[in-house]
């Protein structure tokens, strides 16, 4: 059996324009679902699953996100940023910037997805293979809320032969949810090299996938949800809404009062 896994990269370098309304809007990390930053669902979600220091990736703006991401840091866990100046570039590239500072197997979450610590806890069990990417898939093909905007992946049994959003035939989706051996900085860098300077994650698994080393979990019947736009951003809100107080508190830490102040730094 693997060791459990303790530590975790989230990717918060990004823009977000798809779901800010204007410049004066929420930086995307920060916005608040049910008045509670994004990222904070992220980080509790992690936490619970065992996870005790986070890498947080940031570029833009980042002299206002890290005050929020500060307070956002669950209990008896502790966190360290890593700049991204290319954060116009693509995600691959964010991760990337993560190598030499991260050593070891780790979790890889975007700052923006909504999912429960027991997703995360199964991804832990499947996950093996030191030496192998491992990706949280769903199979659920009729409940992804937008199919067009998904990350398909085509598999066969457990292993990853492709993953592209613009994919013709696919049996999962990406949950954007990943435990990565510290050999993905490699691909990664592969992989942005053969692309001049650019990369995506799917480029970096798609790499990896070639030496047999870039896997599935399926994550069954948990729900999990990207909020990119607007359209999500009101999906994951009423997924949250139908869920009891107690759940809420269980694997989010949800108290019943939430700041949705706009001054960034005060969100809880």
């Amino acid at each position: 059996m693997s060791e459990r896994v303790h530590q975790a990269v989230i990717l918060a370098a990004g823009l977000g324009s798809r779901l800010r309304k204007d410049d004066g809007d929420y930086l995307k990390p920060l916005y608040p679902l049910a008045g509670k930053p994004l990222v904070t669902y992220v980080m509790n979600a992690l936490a619970r699953a065992g996870v005790r220091h986070f890498f947080v990736v940031v570029g833009f703006e980042k002299n206002e996100l890290v005050p929020g991401l500060e307070k956002a840091l669950p209990e008896n866990t502790s966190l360290e940023f890593i700049d991204n100046p290319d954060y116009r570039l693509s995600n691959g590239i964010s991760l990337l910037k993560a190598a030499g500072a991260v050593k070891g197997r780790f979790v890889l979450s975007m700052s923006d997805h909504l999912y429960r610590h027991t997703m995360v806890s199964r991804l832990m069990d499947g996950a093996k293979d030191d030496d192998s990417l491992y990706l949280a898939v769903d199979r659920k093909l009729s409940s992804i809320f937008d199919m067009d905007d998904a990350t398909k992946v085509k598999t066969m049994d457990d292993r990853i032969i492709d993953i592209n959003k613009e994919l013709d035939e696919f049996d999962a989706v990406d949950t954007g949810l990943f435990i990565c051996p510290e050999t993905i900085f490699g691909h990664l860098q592969k992989a942005s090299e053969i692309q001049g300077g650019d990369c995506s994650l799917s480029d970096g698994v798609r790499t990896m996938a070639k030496t047999g080393k870039s896997r599935v979990v399926d994550i069954g019947d948990a729900f999990w949800q990207d909020v990119d736009t607007p359209e999500m951003f009101e999906h994951a809100e009423r997924w949250l809404a139908s869920q009891s107080a107690e759940d809420k508190k269980t694997d989010f830490g949800m108290s019943p009062a939430y700041s949705t102040s706009k001054n960034q730094g005060d969100l809880p």
